[in-house]
């Protein structure tokens, strides 16, 4: 499936409105503010050798493809300490075979969707709410989803309405971005971490958070989709709903600044279970976890995020998570354990400032239930290659971010080595090249 006559120039609106001026001392608050992003992935990888393949499989041919999505952010104050944001959005291609058969998949900037062509929708509308717990105030410049102005340092934040969980959980400073850093879907966030969403990415939440000193607290409930992978949300939070929490600790190396999160989630769904479904099989035939589906199920799961500067310009980062991985994974990818890292380079050294360079691994795994229901023919939502001999899924990525327009304009070139796609040790190695635009206004 390839993105059909798109031109690219024709995604970019041309306006950005800063209403607010920056005196020495501090920043006066902006009304209104109004951003823009566009970013388009070029992805293709050569042939590769495959025992066999299933209908949920990486195509083991050659095989091109392209993604584009386009947003614009509104902001806008609405009372003392309130903000209001609106991102319509628009997102069109498609990841290589359809996003199917790697489980840390390759472009983080594509979805799960049938249809290559574009397609508008509302991705965020939402209210946030600062209340101060102190006197001292820091400065907040202005992008995307963030006004200028000063804010409590010390403070509570509640946040409502239609959101990405990733914005608020699991951030880290050199891994977290397909649009500016590395593009894998286990590089982006913790693969094991089944975060609330609906296919796109996006659910209806509410969030609290703490912030005092160095430290961080934050809870949030959101919806889950009515069926694994969906569009549909489940507003009735006795069926379906999404609890996670998370502590962050602020820490300083010799002077450099870092940070440890520590993540908790639990999700309610009437998930299939993997067991259970090949119990019911009948003789000859393959478990399918659409037919074993039952109320009241959950998955559980921890995730451990650190990152920290080593010298000015360079920074590592590590990733280590777990879930239960008895029920079916309903929102996110087919990754019960995971394990990254990697380091971030700015151009300094070579005297490109705003350029930077990454290189980063994944590690993701199976729970043994889920490792069978494959290797008995059942197809998740992302995986199912009709057999496997299961082995880790590994994924070495290289990144080099060149600033051609600093602040504005990015092209990037990226290469990821995946060894054991789907788990499966008799498929591959595959290697990924991609090339990347990303334009901000």
């Amino acid at each position: 499936m390839h993105l059909r006559s798109l031109p690219l120039a024709a995604l970019l609106p041309t306006t950005l409105c800063g209403l607010a001026q920056t005196p020495a001392d501090s920043v006066a608050a902006e009304r209104f503010n109004l951003h823009f992003q566009s970013t388009y992935i070029v992805q293709w990888k050569p042939g590769f050798a495959a025992k066999y393949s299933g209908v949920n499989s990486l195509m083991s041919e050659e095989e091109t493809r392209t993604s584009v999505t386009s947003t614009i952010y509104i902001g806008a104050r609405a009372w003392k300490g309130a903000e209001l944001y609106f991102n319509p959005e628009m997102a069109g291609g498609s990841g290589l075979s359809g996003a199917l058969g790697v489980a840390s998949s390759t472009n983080g900037e594509t979805f799960r969707v049938g249809d290559p062509q574009p397609q508008f929708y509302n991705a965020r509308l939402f209210l946030r709410q600062n209340i101060a717990l102190g006197s001292a105030m820091e400065k907040v410049d202005a992008e995307a989803n963030a006004l200028a102005g000063m804010r409590p340092t010390d403070r509570i934040t509640l946040t409502a309405g239609k959101i990405c969980m990733a914005d608020l959980f699991d951030l880290n400073r050199y891994s977290h971005d397909p649009r500016t850093q590395f593009l894998s879907w286990g590089l982006m966030g913790n693969g094991a971490w089944d975060y609330a969403a609906n296919v796109r990415g996006y659910t209806p939440a509410v969030a609290v958070e703490l912030f005092k000193g160095r430290n961080e607290i934050r809870y949030a409930l959101a919806l889950l989709p009515n069926e694994a992978n969906g569009a549909s949300m489940q507003w009735n939070l006795a069926r379906s709903r999404s609890h996670m929490a998370e502590y962050v600790r602020r820490v300083t190396l010799k002077g450099h600044p870092g940070a440890v999160r520590l993540l908790a989630f639990h999700n309610t769904a009437p998930m299939g279970n993997y067991m259970e479904s090949i119990a019911d099989a009948r003789t000859g035939e393959a478990p399918s976890i659409d037919s074993d589906r039952k109320e009241g199920r959950t998955k559980f799961g921890l995730a451990l995020n650190m990152e920290q500067e080593l010298a000015k310009g360079l920074g590592m980062f590590l990733r280590a998570g777990w879930n239960d991985g008895n029920n079916e994974t309903w929102a996110f990818t087919e990754i019960d354990h995971a394990l990254s890292g990697g380091l971030s380079l700015a151009g300094s050294a070579w005297h490109r400032t705003n350029d930077n360079m990454g290189l980063a691994f994944v590690l993701s795994g199976l729970s043994a239930p889920h490792r069978e229901y494959l290797k008995d023919g059942g197809n998740g939502f992302m995986l199912g290659d009709g057999n496997l001999d299961y082995g880790l899924e590994k994924i070495l990525e290289f990144d080099y971010s060149c600033a051609m327009k600093p602040g504005s304009l990015w092209f990037s070139g990226a290469y990821q080595f995946v060894m054991d796609p789907g788990y499966n040790k008799d498929r591959g190695p595959v290697s990924v090249f991609s090339l990347r635009l990303h334009v901000e206004i």
